[in-house]
């Protein structure tokens, strides 16, 4: 007997782009409009900054900040609308205009960061003691870090003018092509959110044939995908070199505003504890009656695995969440429900995945998903919401330090799908239920922590032998992924021939390299947040909105400080990794209660 299709309720959730722009004349006037500001700009500033006194260069700064909001509104826009429909050649076109416009603008402006860090030391450390730039001090202390890895002017344009038709071009092509795949599953073509959707299923074979009809696809596609790779490791590796990075993961690590120690610790601290992985998935391996565990057993539930939760389910359920722990943080998600920040159906070349936009301070952030009514689609709408009250909060930052670095930028989402996970589960009594919650979150919290860090591991493998041996095969990117995913699982998963091309659709590879380890520094924070949150109580959830809403305002590592948590030192990321086999332990001790 055929299946009823599930109607989630959000095949007609959309966002409302008309806070953006209500018409697409409306948009490239303001790009007309920034051009001319740029110009303007360069007119008074040009080879004058050395000789600004500090008020001087906070009205340049507000004058700065006007160009950027109205740009990034544009470019804002652009990218939304083609998001969701990324095989409409108008959107397309229009995204790419945009890009070019936003580009020449930027051009026009590089000329004030590199007169900024090129001042002497001490006549810069003057200006940023002055009370006049407080707002403005630590966006110029972060663009003086980079003082040694910034070209001359000219050459810094070629490098951002050419990047439009260069890497940005690369990675379109490359998003475009995955939003337009399908994959054959007995006959439907599925997109890649539906065909990864059944990995979470409870029918054995049915994750196998979805692993298979996935791996078909993108073995189809592996050669284009191979040369994308390549072509942006090797255009990592010129702008490295150029611009006198020591390593390839130099560049991410002084742009999320830490250490190479602190990054070197955490991944030392996770993969010290990847036995606690192969312990899991042993459990796991036990509790299904499997011989042996496959890739594409990974993520089958132990409780209701065909479960599917309606769109006002979930917006409640994750509405609530927020609410209980602080009334605004309700009343900000509340916002994204009633005013139409969401777009949430599925669409044939939608983008895949979820994201939220922080969009520009003078507006608010849009999340796109593609919600399937999985149960762990309410976990990703709880992540994303989390991100958007995070932009949110940070607003009254403005447009130099509304954003944060994307180690603290996951801080917000991971807690939020804490939030909705200890909501969920306290209201649980029955074992059978809990045991299944209990699992289900350390699949996310391990997909979160230890596989992102063997992902960084293949980044880092495959960064070094583009650089030292030239161009990677298909195949080498293959034994390379296998080879890092498997030293994450040891012996408890085996991972079939089938799995080893599945780098190749991974998108933050390509257009955030080295990101991947922000998921895991997010994760093993948030966690020390929680139990900061168990032990103090309630006159915690203030303080965390106090850390939001600074945003990117100083250093993380002193954002933090101010909740008693030291990311420099090294114990405290392996106490994170010892929380998460806390986890194991209790899936563990239930799984002993319900047979």
């Amino acid at each position: 007997m055929e299946k009823t299709p599930f109607v989630s309720g959000a095949e007609d959730i959309h966002w409302d782009l008309d806070d953006l722009y209500r018409d697409v004349d409306d948009l490239r006037t303001d790009l007309t409009s920034c051009a001319q500001l740029a110009e303007d700009f360069a007119k008074s500033y040009r080879t004058k900054v050395a000789g600004l006194e500090a008020l001087d260069l906070a009205i340049a700064m507000n004058r700065l900040g006007e160009i950027q909001d109205k740009a990034g509104r544009s470019t804002t826009y652009a990218f939304l609308d083609w998001s969701t429909d990324t095989a409409d050649p108008e959107r397309g076109a229009l995204l790419q205009e945009v890009r070019e416009r936003y580009t020449q603008i930027s051009s026009n402006l590089i000329f004030f960061e590199l007169e900024w860090v090129a001042l002497e030391e001490a006549a810069a450390n003057h200006l940023l003691e002055a009370a006049e730039l407080n707002y403005f001090r630590h966006f110029l202390e972060v663009q003086r870090a980079q003082r040694k890895h910034l070209l001359s002017e000219p050459e810094e344009k070629i490098l951002i003018e050419k990047a439009v038709t260069g890497r940005a071009a690369w990675n379109r092509f490359f998003d475009e092509s995955l939003s337009d795949a399908r994959y054959d599953y007995e006959g439907d073509l599925l997109t890649q959110q539906e065909i990864l959707s059944k990995l979470h299923g409870a029918d054995r074979a049915e994750r196998k044939k979805a692993a298979e009809a996935f791996t078909a696809g993108l073995t189809e596609r592996a050669r284009p995908l191979a040369f994308i790779f390549n072509t942006i490791l090797a255009d990592k590796a010129t702008d490295d070199r150029l611009r006198a990075y020591p390593t390839w993961i130099s560049s991410r690590n002084l742009s999320n505003e830490v250490d190479d120690e602190t990054v070197a610790s955490l991944v030392e601290a996770v993969t010290s504890g990847y036995g606690i992985v192969e312990k899991y998935y042993g459990i796991k391996k036990r509790m299904l009656g499997y011989d042996d565990l496959y890739d594409y057993d990974r993520y089958a539930p132990m409780g209701e695995s065909d479960t599917r939760v309606t769109w006002a389910k979930s917006t409640e359920i994750v509405t609530e969440a927020y609410a209980e722990f602080h009334p605004k943080m309700g009343e900000i998600v509340k916002l994204f429900f009633s005013e139409n920040w969401i777009d949430a159906a599925l669409a044939p070349n939608k983008r895949g995945g979820a994201f939220s936009h922080g969009a520009v301070p003078s507006t608010h952030p849009y999340i796109l998903m593609n919600y399937t009514g999985r149960v762990r689609d309410v976990q990703t709408l709880a992540h994303e919401l989390g991100h958007g009250v995070h932009q949110y909060l940070s607003r009254d930052q403005g447009i130099f330090h509304a954003d944060t670095p994307l180690t603290t930028a996951e801080t917000a989402s991971v807690f939020g799908e804490m939030l909705t996970f200890q909501s969920l589960i306290k209201k649980e009594e029955d074992p059978r239920n809990r045991l299944a919650m209990v699992m289900g979150k350390i699949d996310d919290t391990f997909a979160t922590v230890f596989r992102q860090i063997s992902m960084y591991r293949f980044e880092d493998r495959i960064h070094a032998e583009r650089r030292e041996t030239g161009e990677l095969s298909v195949d080498r990117f293959s034994e390379v992924w296998l080879e890092t995913q498997q030293a994450m699982f040891g012996e408890s998963v085996e991972l079939t021939d089938n799995y080893k091309i599945w780098w190749s659709y991974i998108p933050h590879f390509l257009h955030t390299p080295g990101y991947v380890y922000a998921y895991a520094f997010g994760e093993l924070l948030v966690l020390a947040l929680y139990q900061r949150y168990q032990e103090i109580g309630e006159s915690f959830a203030d303080q965390y909105l106090e850390l939001l809403s600074a945003g990117g305002s100083d250093w993380p590592h002193v954002l933090l400080s101010r909740m008693d948590i030291d990311l420099r030192d090294k114990n405290f990321w392996s106490a994170g990794v010892q929380m998460i086999a806390g986890l194991v332990d209790e899936a563990e001790q239930l799984s002993t209660l319900v047979k």
